[in-house]
């Protein structure tokens, strides 16, 4: 059962992705005359179709191949390999009848809708799901700084007034790829303005730690607030109200402090010194392999802002273009060797672990958000085959006034394809070797 929620989801997500991709392309040669002669989702492989119907010039449908999908626009050298049909003069109707800068919109088309979508989905998560955020300036008390953040530099205390000369408006802009990938802090440290730099790979511990082991506000005296249900701080007798005093007789100052011990105590009883209706208690929870006590603290009096409309869709498009920046840099690492492409390409397997055995829309959302930014910036690199391979070709053809010959375009599209499914091979199996080895 665990699979198919996994399996549908993925399906989910990528169907969305897809259609919306191609109907980029779609309505853009529509604008321009240009006639589609098929829009399908996943691809119909050896001519095999799940359903198709014709209406007007194009027929629509679903394939078996759930590798994709595509729009094919007559006159154009695509993943269909059409060579009859570029055997007869051009046609008005026809994309290579098309000046270049109509084909070029085409061709961006695709991309641009998968970058609207994801700043859309971005914006409705905050809107919808956060509803609020933390401004940085409400952080009165500072950071607390984890482990990975005290290695940085960082101090617990520090206020953080901007990055890589940058302010930073929101605290989980904090967390995010922006500053995971390096760069410059300049904080506030007991009345001084200092300068604190943040290595390139931090994103590497921290994606095996945590966030929350990197910085947080979690720089104040706390009491719970709440227990959770058949937890270990439910069986040891936490209560709502109680003011924790010391772990394992060292005094707790401020929660930060408190879930650093609580996770270096994994699968082991700790000795709890409470408060309670000036009282003092002793209490001996059981932890287990996660370190979850099961207790929810009283947050300090921060001051909340709610997004509106106008503010999610800015705060979203910012998210939405780090996630575009992370992955060029994320690339770059590869190419250069900094990375290891086994660690970081993941294929449909690990695409579809990622968004889970338990469906949660929150959940579906962030990932089919992400995945949106992804393929647009996937699609744009400069490969045969894809967009991006297409918009350099078109860009040459504009600035040059020559055109390059079908006979040279169709070898291109071969070559790009031959890249493309390599990848997708390489992919999969890396995801397949994961799982054996895991």
């Amino acid at each position: 059962m665990n699979g198919l929620v996994m399996a549908a989801q993925l399906l989910l997500g990528l169907s969305i992705l897809v259609i919306l991709h191609e109907f980029g392309h779609y309505i853009a040669a529509r604008a321009f005359g240009i006639r589609v002669e098929k829009f399908f989702l996943f691809f119909d492989a050896w001519g095999i179709k799940l359903f198709s119907i014709k209406k007007g010039d194009t027929e629509y449908g679903i394939g078996w191949l759930p590798l994709g999908g595509y729009v094919k626009i007559s006159g154009m050298i695509d993943e269909s390999m059409d060579k009859e049909q570029l055997k007869l003069p051009p046609q008005p109707w026809e994309f290579r009848a098309k000046p270049a800068w109509q084909r070029l919109i085409v061709m961006i088309g695709g991309v641009t809708m998968n970058v609207i979508l994801g700043v859309a989905i971005y914006s409705y998560i905050l809107l919808h799901y956060s509803g609020k955020y933390l401004p940085i300036e409400n952080v009165t008390d500072g950071i607390y700084a984890y482990e990975l953040g005290r290695d940085a530099g960082l101090q617990t205390g520090d206020k953080i007034v901007s990055f890589n000369g940058e302010k930073i408006e929101r605290f989980e802009d904090l967390l995010g790829s922006k500053v995971l990938f390096g760069g410059k802090f300049t904080v506030n440290r007991n009345g001084k303005l200092l300068d604190i730099t943040v290595p390139g790979d931090l994103y590497k511990t921290v994606g095996k730690k945590g966030k929350g082991r990197f910085i947080e506000a979690h720089n104040y005296v706390f009491y719970v607030d709440s227990v959770a249900k058949d937890s270990p701080a439910e069986k040891a007798g936490l209560k709502k109200g109680d003011k924790i005093i010391s772990v394992n007789d060292t005094l707790i100052d401020t929660y930060g402090f408190f879930r650093e011990m609580i996770g270096a105590n994994k699968n082991k009883m700790v000795a709890l010194k409470i408060s309670r209706g000036g009282s003092i208690m002793q209490l001996q929870p059981q932890l287990d392999s996660n370190a979850v006590l099961g207790i929810f603290a009283t947050p300090p009096d921060y001051k909340l802002a709610d997004y509106s409309i106008a503010s999610a869709l800015r705060y979203g498009s910012a998210d939405a273009f780090e996630t575009l920046v992370a992955n060029a840099k994320g690339l770059k690492k590869i190419f250069t060797g900094e990375e290891d492409a086994r660690e970081s390409l993941q294929g449909p397997i690990g695409i579809a672990t990622i968004y889970g055995s338990i469906w949660e829309w929150h959940r579906f959302w962030i990932i089919t958000g992400l995945l949106s930014m992804i393929l647009a910036f996937m699609n744009i690199l400069p490969i045969p085959a894809l967009d991006g391979g297409h918009v350099i070709f078109l860009v040459v053809e504009t600035l040059t006034g020559k055109k390059f010959s079908d006979k040279f375009m169709e070898k291109a599209q071969v070559a790009g394809m031959i890249i493309l499914i390599s990848l997708m091979v390489f992919a999969t199996g890396n995801d397949i070797w994961k799982h054996i080895i895991r």
